[in-house]
């Protein structure tokens, strides 16, 4: 692909400051761009490398207006802009429309204009799939499963029965949606499975990631919103409802019946407990654990930072003494009350 950098300023809405005669081809890092190609800088840490940089233009903020050589697309957030033009230099190119010689269709599959099933895929009876969607190979679509318009499901994707897609979602390897989630009653000298009889309904925009698991509802569906981008290897328990546009990064584990808001980052390795209510616009930091609701919009921890394991032996000896200390203080303040 070849655009002007005038061009490439209008289709991106952006102010425009060098030559707009200048061609693009593709996209590049700031410290080993070539003449060429686009490059961008959000992060102020990246500062020092914009004065070297040979890319042919930069997409910056205002305030690297002054310090940038190249010719410049000056954005409110060059980050979002950044991933604007990734799109327009992103080529995949689509499987072609058919079934695959080796793919298990049922008759009664009902298959909108477009479709793409892949080798080895098994499609069952009673499922639905929109115009324009891609199968990959050796996925399995469960019975009364319905896949809206122009959704791609990429290889070894399982989705167990009556699983229910919105339109353009995007599930890549070997995720599995609509298995039974992790219920069991202890009757005193066993466990007892709970049988799950909902399942899980995706809305529009979503994209889940390799690996993730997403598990059916009990009797209600496990909910996910319109526009929820989940990483790789996320868990997402049962009867759980993430809100729109929610972000969840690699390895979170989100346990049963969680209720998270719309705006919502859950941290790479982040975790929440079961049956609590995450409020709109709170951000999980990586590796926290949430163990109980949170009403308000903001950031959250838990946790300790990292340090030298020798100090930290010794801090968390100190930590297992803090109970202790506390009753100890609670003596001394009672004592200075009476005096």
């Amino acid at each position: 692909m070849r655009i002007k950098l005038s061009r490439l300023a209008e289709l991106l809405d952006v102010e425009l400051e060098g030559d707009g005669e200048c061609e693009i081809v593709g996209l590049g890092a700031l410290a080993s761009a070539v003449p060429g190609q686009l490059s961008f800088l959000s992060n102020p840490a990246y500062a020092g490398q914009l004065a070297g940089t040979r890319a042919s233009a930069v997409i910056i903020g205002e305030k690297f207006r002054a310090s940038c050589p190249a010719s410049k697309l000056i954005s409110l957030d060059p980050y979002v802009t950044f991933a604007r033009a990734t799109a327009l230099f992103h080529v995949e190119a689509g499987p072609p429309a058919g079934i695959h010689p080796a793919a298990a269709v049922h008759e009664e599959v009902r298959l909108g204009k477009d479709v793409s099933i892949g080798a080895n895929s098994v499609i069952e009876a009673g499922a639905a799939i929109g115009a324009g969607s891609a199968i990959g190979p050796g996925c399995v679509i469960g019975a009364g499963c319905e896949i809206g318009p122009r959704c791609q499901l990429r290889r070894a994707v399982v989705l167990y029965p009556g699983v229910r897609l919105g339109r353009n979602v995007q599930i890549d390897a070997n995720s599995v949606i609509g298995a039974d989630g992790f219920g069991y009653a202890f009757d005193g000298g066993k466990s007892v499975k709970i049988h799950h009889g909902g399942s899980v309904r995706i809305g529009d925009d979503v994209d889940i990631g390799a690996g993730t698991t997403i598990d059916r509802g009990v009797m209600d569906d496990t909910v996910i919103g319109n526009g929820v981008k989940i990483d790789n290897q996320v868990q997402i328990g049962h009867n759980c409802v993430i809100g729109d546009h929610t972000v969840i990064c690699g390895c979170a584990a989100i346990a049963g019946s969680v209720v998270i808001g719309r705006h919502c980052v859950m941290g790479g390795a982040s975790g929440a407990v079961g049956h609590i209510t995450i409020a709109d616009g709170v951000e999980v930091s990586a590796m926290s654990l949430v163990s109980r609701s949170i009403a308000e919009p903001g950031r959250y921890s838990s946790g300790t930072g990292h340090m030298k394991t020798s100090r930290w032996k010794r801090v968390i000896t100190r930590f297992q003494e803090l109970d202790e200390m506390a009753l100890r203080l609670q003596g001394l303040e009672k004592r200075f009350k009476k005096d």
